[in-house]
C-alpha cells in the first residue's frame, strides 16, 4: 500500500504512484506515468488508423453540429447527476480553485487615477495686433466664455461617460467579488459544487455556463445552489455575438475539463480568444482533457469518425483528442503563457476483473500576461476559419 499523506486525508497529486513491479500491478486501482513501449505506441497508432479510414459523410456531420445542443440535453436528460462523480481531485492538480490567501485583488486605484488625471487646456491670451484695448478686451471675453462652454460640455460628456462605464461595471452578477472563477460546461455541477464546499474566501464567486439547458438547470435545482456566490447559465460558446454576463479582465480562474474536446476542431481558437478575453491580467485558464491514444480514442469503431482524432459517440456528442502542441499553439496564439502543458499518462486497473486500461490525459494552465493589453490572436497570423 502507498504511504498515507500527513494528515491521512490529503489527497496525493497524480504522478505519485508508479508501478516498478508488475507483480503488483492488482494492488491499486491505478498508476502513474505509465511508460508505453514502442510496441504498444505502435498499435495504438494501427488502430487510430484503422478507426479513421471511414469518415461519417459531411451532411451527417453538419446535423450533428446544428443538433448539438439537443445531443447534450438528452445526455442530461438521461443521466442527470449520476454519470459524473463530484471531482475533488481538482485542488490537488489546480491549487489555484482554492487558494490559501487571495492575492488578486482588484486595484481601482489605478483606473480612478486615471480617470481624474485628465488635463484641460487653459486658452491662451490671443494676440491682438492693431486693435484698441477695448477690442481686445471683448474678444478675450468672448474667448473665455466659448473656451469655458466647451470645457463644461467636455467635463459633462466625461463624467456622462465614466459613470456609465461604472454601471456596466457595477450591475453584473458577483461584481463585488475579489476572486471570480468561470467554470466552462458545468454539466451537472461537480466542479462548482466542490468549489464551493472548499473554498470559503467570503470574496469568491463562481460563475458556470453550459451549452444544455437540462444541465444548467441541473445546477440550479441543486441544494446547495447559493445565489450570493454562483450564477449558471446557459451560453454557446462558438456564439461569439452572444455576450457574457461578466465584463472582460474580471475573471481571475477560467476552469475548462473535458469541455474543449466537445467542440468543432476549427471553432476552438475563437473560444479560447474569448476566454481570455475574460481573464484579469495575471488570471489563469485550468485545463484537462483527453490525449492522443487515449483509450476512449481506441474504442471507436469505423464509422464515428469525423475528421483526424474528432469523432462522434453514440449518443452523437462528439470528442477530440489533443496533442500537447495542439493545445500549446491555441493557447499561446490567444496571447497567453505556459505554465504547465503536461501529459498525465494513467494505467487504470478493475482489480475485480483483472482488466487494465490505459488513459492519456492532458492537464494545462495558461496564464495571461500583466500589463499586457494586446487582443487575443495579434501575436499570430493564424486565423481558423471558424473565428467569426
Amino acid at each position: 500500500m502507498a504511504a498515507p499523506s500527513q494528515d491521512g486525508r490529503r489527497r496525493k497529486q497524480f504522478g505519485n504512484r508508479f508501478l516498478t513491479d508488475p507483480a503488483r500491478l492488482f494492488q491499486h486501482n491505478a498508476w502513474d506515468n505509465v511508460e508505453w513501449s514502442e510496441e504498444q505506441e505502435a498499435a495504438a497508432q494501427a488502430k487510430v488508423q484503422e478507426n479513421s479510414t471511414e469518415f461519417v459523410p459531411q451532411d451527417q456531420q453538419d446535423a450533428y453540429e446544428i443538433s448539438a445542443s439537443k445531443y447534450w440535453n438528452d445526455f442530461y436528460k438521461t443521466h442527470e447527476n449520476g454519470f459524473f462523480k463530484d471531482r475533488h481531485w481538482l485542488f490537488t492538480e489546480f491549487p489555484e480553485l482554492a487558494p490559501n490567501q487571495n492575492a488578486n485583488t482588484v486595484d481601482v486605484c489605478a483606473s480612478e487615477a486615471a480617470a481624474t488625471a485628465k488635463n484641460t487646456k487653459g486658452s491662451g491670451l490671443r494676440e491682438c495686433n492693431g486693435l484698441s484695448s477695448l477690442e481686445t478686451g471683448i474678444l478675450e471675453r468672448q474667448d473665455s466664455e466659448i473656451n469655458s462652454c466647451n470645457s463644461t460640455h467636455q467635463m459633462q460628456t466625461e463624467v456622462a461617460a465614466q459613470k456609465l462605464e461604472e454601471q456596466k461595471l457595477r450591475d453584473f452578477p458577483g461584481s463585488s467579488a475579489t476572486y471570480r472563477i468561470l467554470e466552462v460546461g458545468c454539466g451537472a455541477g461537480n466542479t462548482v459544487f466542490p468549489i464551493l464546499q472548499t473554498n470559503n474566501d467570503p470574496g469568491l464567486f463562481v460563475y458556470c455556463c453550459d451549452f444544455s439547458k437540462t444541465a444548467v438547470e441541473l445546477v440550479q435545482a441543486h441544494p446547495e445552489y447559493d445565489t450570493s456566490r454562483c450564477f449558471a447559465f446557459v451560453h454557446d460558446l462558438c456564439e461569439t455575438g452572444t455576450p457574457f454576463p461578466m465584463p472582460d479582465e474580471s475573471v481571475d480562474v477560467v476552469v475548462l475539463i473535458f469541455v474543449l474536446s466537445a467542440l468543432l476542431p476549427e471553432k476552438m481558437q475563437c473560444v479560447i480568444n474569448r476566454l481570455s478575453k475574460l481573464l484579469k491580467p495575471g488570471g489563469i485558464i485550468l485545463l484537462r482533457d483527453y490525449g492522443r491514444y487515449d483509450l476512449a480514442q481506441l474504442r471507436f469503431k469505423k464509422g464515428q469518425c469525423l475528421a483526424d482524432n474528432f469523432y462522434v459517440r453514440g449518443d452523437g456528442t462528439r470528442v477530440y483528442f489533443f496533442t500537447q502542441d495542439e493545445l500549446d499553439l491555441l493557447f499561446s496564439t490567444a496571447g497567453l503563457e505556459k505554465a504547465q502543458n503536461i501529459v498525465d499518462r494513467r494505467l487504470q486497473v478493475n482489480r475485480g476483473k483483472q482488466i487494465t486500461m490505459y488513459r492519456v490525459w492532458i492537464q494545462c494552465k495558461y496564464r495571461k500576461p500583466k500589463g499586457d493589453k494586446a487582443s487575443p490572436g495579434e501575436r499570430s497570423s493564424f486565423h481558423p476559419s471558424g473565428c467569426t
